[in-house]
């Protein structure tokens, strides 16, 4: 084995080693995986309050306070907007209940020829009263477990309380850790590393930043545009689907479905679904030539299909950390697999040219036709059985 063989299965030895720590580590890594986040968030800001001569210590504290300010705002004015939706949504179910059951499910048995006894509401509901009891107790128990161990509300308000710490800690320490973490590269790497480290850092830059102002944008439209229009629920279904926006198409599914079943059952009129149907595609439409172009643009180019596959194996690997980090791990793994790609291009393996399969052999042949002669080249094998045809070159 060579030196320069030797040298890469030690860094993938240790790069194989690193995951599989952060694999084991991963219950314990949500509050300092959200507070890196928070700290990549405010470090160009308070890189650039540096460049107008304050302390680093200083230009973080004021990015810190604003920070926190805007998310104390933000809990104050979501807290209560989200309880009286759902709320509203829980006294609403009666109604929505009543609609199934007296014109959804008789359309759908009518239009798909259904055994009427496959939607039976009345048994459904009669059996979700005779499990009520159970249920009942079966949280009671929950909650008395919960209640006698204070062990996950303690983890619940140490989280709470580590977040904002460890997010100003990273946050001023954070051009220092960078550094350190690039003093410590091996020498033979680092160029290397380091321009795929810049083109990672745009790229999320463009993914973080970028898709947190479309989710808010979107969700902003859609509350405001429901609302406007009538619906009781608009302000939480338009939060959802914001929230949801993240995923291609899902937030619209997601929001679209609900604000649909919504009209119709509390409007019950073909002009409120329009209305409806109108608002989506707007959104559809600001989100894709708008919001994406200009907050996010094309540096990312994750497919739909990737961004579900991300999610999904992030939220199996790691849990709900997964599902946080899934998107911008994979835009880094994106920016790697391009580099590959460029690597394998300018390789002797890509480059070099075969020299073909010795089993066939090109003759050239004249076709006559009624326009005159015609070369073609024809690939035979040994025996004299013809392939292909194409023109000569």
């Amino acid at each position: 084995m060579t030196a320069d063989s030797s040298r890469r299965w030690q860094m993938l030895a240790i790069a194989a080693a690193i995951f599989y720590v952060f694999w084991l580590l991963a219950p314990v890594l949500m509050p300092f995986a959200f507070a890196a986040m928070l700290a990549y968030l405010g470090d160009p800001l308070a890189d650039r309050l540096q460049r107008f001569g304050m302390g680093r210590t200083l230009a973080v504290s004021i990015v810190f306070i604003v920070l926190l300010l805007l998310t104390i705002g933000a809990l104050l004015l979501l807290i209560p907007l989200i309880s009286r939706q759902v709320e509203n949504l829980v006294l609403n179910i009666p109604h929505y209940v009543d609609w199934a059951r007296t014109t959804a499910l008789p359309w759908l048995q009518a239009k798909l020829h259904l055994d009427p006894s496959a939607f039976d509401t009345d048994r459904l509901v009669q059996q979700i009263k005779d499990h009520l009891g159970s249920i009942g107790n079966a949280a009671s128990v929950l909650l008395g477990k919960i209640s006698r161990s204070s062990v996950g509300v303690v983890m619940w308000l140490t989280n709470v309380v580590l977040i904002p710490v460890v997010a100003f800690y990273l946050l001023r320490d954070w051009d220092r850790l960078v550094a350190w973490v690039d003093s410590m590269l091996p020498r033979s790497v680092e160029p290397t590393i380091a321009h795929l480290a810049r083109e990672s850092d745009n790229v999320l830059g463009a993914f973080v930043r970028g898709q947190l102002l479309v989710m808010l944008a979107l969700g902003v439209f859609y509350g405001g545009a429901l609302t406007l229009m009538g619906l009781s629920v608009g302000p939480l279904i338009g939060m959802i689907a914001g929230l949801l926006s993240f995923v291609p198409y899902l937030g619209f599914i997601v929001g679209f479905g609900s604000a649909l079943i919504a009209a119709m059952v509390q409007y019950g009129d073909w002009t409120h679904v329009l209305m409806v149907v109108g608002i989506f595609t707007a959104g559809q439409l600001l989100e894709g030539y708008v919001l994406v172009p200009q907050l996010v643009g094309d540096k990312i180019g994750l497919h739909p299909v990737a961004v579900i596959f991300a999610v999904l194996a992030g939220g199996y690997l790691f849990g709900f950390l997964g599902v946080l980090l899934a998107l911008p791990a994979a835009s880094v793994i994106l920016v790697l697999l391009r580099y590959l790609a460029e690597r394998y291009r300018q390789s002797d393996l890509y480059k070099e040219e075969g020299e073909g399969d010795p089993l066939l052999t090109e003759v050239d042949v004249v076709v006559e036709t009624s326009a005159g002669e015609v070369k073609t080249r024809t690939t035979v094998d040994q025996e004299g059985s013809k392939k292909d045809a194409v023109p000569p070159p």
